[in-house]
């Protein structure tokens, strides 16, 4: 196994990501057995994986947590990330994107673009990564290319174009025609270890003309030095090399994507492996990062050379049942050696690198320095949390860090026994160390521990992980939706006075406020429209953390209270008598009052849920989605004889939907969830809520 280092241009990190069940892990492992990691792939269903290591991953068969597997392919070095499909584990494909420079995308192709494609796909844009399509499973009963290409040209982009065609179909498939150098490529079993290079098959000859002519007419559009060449000699002028060049610089805008097919487990993952090298960029084309100055607050451009200062992003910590704590990072530029001191700069703190190691999955290779564009691990960092940027001492630098929902779901968690309590509450903590989206609250007035997540399945998770690895045993409640309160009327004054004489020193705060509601999602925007000092400046952020710690439980039913514009526009104070504390209890004060004149309501969570069902149980689906309040959006055709619904419902219908659907269904139906936004609950649901928390 090659362990000198490889120069950056060499180095491509990509993640592969797909809806559950489109085969990204067989893909990996196909990657892994090509590439010599291997020597035989493992099987999902048989729990035989590398990348899904974990107990639940094996058993479930789905990926929970992104693993990071370094492997090598023809002098370049491929930092993969495995990422889960299901919705619930949506940030690992999140917070992985924002560290790659490239994806391969991975669809079923007996099932084409599903919903959950469409998520990460949606999320590669956000993070502008160029990537390239894999549609797996085509030589499988039911699999279909051009289906599948069809239904990417449908729903994710016009601008997908295949640089491989398979040879035959569904079972009988034996090879693929490369497109850039016009040869064919074939194998007598999917899964022997050589491809045999031989001629098109006369049958392909028309349609390989016109799928070529489309990939080198739109490949060149994106270059106008090719472009010029192209209209000059046409496509019959360009070299293979000139076409493959021509090919990856439309791939780099992120806009154009390159399409390949076979079977995920195959030899065929050898010519993916060629386009991840030929087509994705290395972290030198992604170019410079920009961060800034934690003193001064400038901007500063960090570019991808081993010269420049370290500076790194922390995009996952992982506790390693071996080692300890691990923290993944990506190293945008400069080097980091073992036994180096490195800064903190998202805390402040400094901390000593011990161990720097990269990974195999779940194996460790020891290394002693890792450079500019590399990924690997740090054993052993105390204070290192997702998101935060690690760098030199004398260089401070704060990336850009990972943002992640809040998460919509909550039960009640309580250990079993008096023994299980102080161990329960060191798993809570280090698992949502782990986990950004896993949040941990105690309610102040019955005690009880909270924990909230992306959906109950991600909540189960997390119980059972407490349950194998920190051997807590807990009893858990039922699931809980996080609600919310906010106001609709705009414009409400109201005043904030606090005043106290007790013998001595009194306090004295009095503010008054202009409360209109924000925009979804802004949160709270404090306005400071003050003037001559009729409020001094020392007591405007007391003010404001009163206004904060106020919004955290509302006046119906005590949920917190969101997207609030609050404009301070008078008040008075006391020479002697006002403080801090005062003007921040008079904020607070303001808030409350503020809220209930300003037509106060109810928000739930509404969940974007997407079923995919055979045609005869449609009505039934359909009439169950009605019945939960649901909004049915849409209905398509996926392929004959299975529809997709996608609908909108309120969280607080969808407990236990999955296990219901099955039954329904004689367990051919499947759905997937996420949250799509926040909205009114009705008068008579509000009523219900209040009065259950009344009690």
């Amino acid at each position: 196994m090659a362990t000198k280092k490889t120069p950056i241009d060499k180095i491509r990190n990509i993640g592969i990501i797909a809806h559950i069940d489109a085969g990204k892990t067989t893909t990996t492992e196909g990657i892994l057995y090509r590439t010599g990691l291997k020597h035989k792939i493992g099987a999902v269903h048989e729990g035989e994986t590398t990348t899904d290591w974990m107990a639940q991953e094996r058993e479930r068969g789905i990926t929970i947590v992104s693993a990071a597997v370094t492997s090598y392919w023809k002098d370049h070095q491929i930092n993969i990330i495995d990422t889960p499909g299901h919705i619930d584990f949506t940030v690992e494909v999140e917070r992985s994107l924002r560290v790659l420079d490239g994806a391969v995308v991975v669809f079923d192709g007996k099932m084409g673009v599903e919903s959950q494609s469409e998520t990460v796909w949606r999320q590669a844009d956000k993070y502008k990564v160029p990537r390239i399509c894999f549609i797996n499973k085509i030589n499988q009963t039911g699999g279909d290319f051009y289906k599948s290409l069809d239904s990417i040209h449908n729903r994710l982009s016009k601008r997908a174009f295949p640089i491989h065609l398979p040879i035959g179909f569904e079972q009988k498939i034996n090879g693929i025609v490369d497109l850039v150098d016009m040869k064919a490529y074939t194998y007598e079993e999917f899964t022997d270890h050589e491809l045999i290079e031989s001629e098109i098959p006369e049958d392909m000859l028309d349609k390989v003309k016109k799928y070529r002519s489309l990939l080198v007419e739109n490949a060149v559009a994106e270059d106008e030095k090719m472009l010029e060449k192209y209209f000059e000699v046409g496509e019959e002028g360009l070299s293979p090399d000139e076409i493959k060049q021509a090919i990856r610089t439309a791939v780099l805008t992120g806009k154009f994507f390159a399409v390949s097919g076979g079977d995920g487990r195959g030899v065929i993952v050898e010519k993916l492996l060629d386009a991840v090298t030929d087509f994705l960029p290395s972290p030198q084309e992604t170019g410079s990062v920009w961060g800034t100055n934690p003193k001064t607050g400038d901007e500063i451009e960090r570019k991808p050379l081993e010269n420049e200062p370290f500076a790194g992003l922390a995009f996952k910590i992982a506790a390693d049942p071996f080692v300890g704590k691990l923290a993944y990072f990506r190293v945008y530029s400069g080097k980091l050696q073992s036994g180096s001191y490195i800064l903190n700069s998202s805390t402040g703190e400094k901390e000593r690198v011990g161990r720097i190691v990269r990974m195999q999955a779940d194996k460790r290779e020891d290394v002693t320095e890792v450079g500019a564009g590399d990924i690997a691990a740090i054993v052993g960092l105390k204070g290192t949390t997702t998101g935060n940027t690690l760098c030199e001492p004398a260089n401070p630098i704060v990336l850009e860090s990972i943002t992640f929902p809040d998460p919509p779901v909550s039960i009640a968690i309580e250990p079993k026994t008096k023994a299980d309590q102080e161990k329960m509450s060191i798993a809570l903590q280090r698992l949502a160390e782990e986990d950004p989206t896993f949040r941990i609250n105690v309610n102040d007035e019955t005690g009880q521990t909270i924990i909230s997540g992306m959906g109950e399945l991600h909540l189960e998770i997390l119980v059972d992980r407490m349950k194998r690895e920190f051997t807590v045993e807990a009893n858990i409640g039922q699931p809980q939706v996080a609600y919310r309160e906010t106001i609709r009327k705009s414009g409400v004054e109201v005043q904030g006075k606090f005043i106290r004489q007790s013998g001595g020193r009194g306090q004295y705060g009095d503010v008054w406020f202009r409360l209109s509601p924000n925009e979804d999602g802004k949160g709270l925007e404090f306005i400071n429209s003050i003037k001559g000092g009729v409020i001094p400046n020392e007591y405007i952020k007391p003010v404001e953390q009163g206004i904060t710690e106020a919004m955290s439980n509302g006046v119906i039913a005590g949920y917190p209270v969101v997207d609030i514009k609050a404009e301070l526009y008078d008040g008075s104070y006391h020479d002697v008598d006002s403080s801090e504390m005062a003007f921040k209890i008079a904020g607070s004060i303001a808030l409350q009052e503020g809220v209930k004149k300003s037509g106060p309501v109810i928000l739930e969570p509404i969940m974007k849920v997407v079923v995919v069902t055979p045609e005869e149980f449609m009505g039934e689906v359909i009439g169950d989605l009605n019945s939960k309040r649901g909004r049915i959006e849409n209905m398509e055709d996926l392929t004959p004889g299975i529809k997709e619904i996608t609908s909108f419902v309120p969280l607080g219908e969808m407990f236990g939907y999955t296990t219901n659907l099955r039954s329904a269904t004689q367990g051919r139906a499947s759905s997937s969830m996420e949250l799509d936004h926040y909205a009114d609950v009705p008068p008579n649901i509000a009523e219900a809520i209040i009065a259950k928390n009344a009690k």
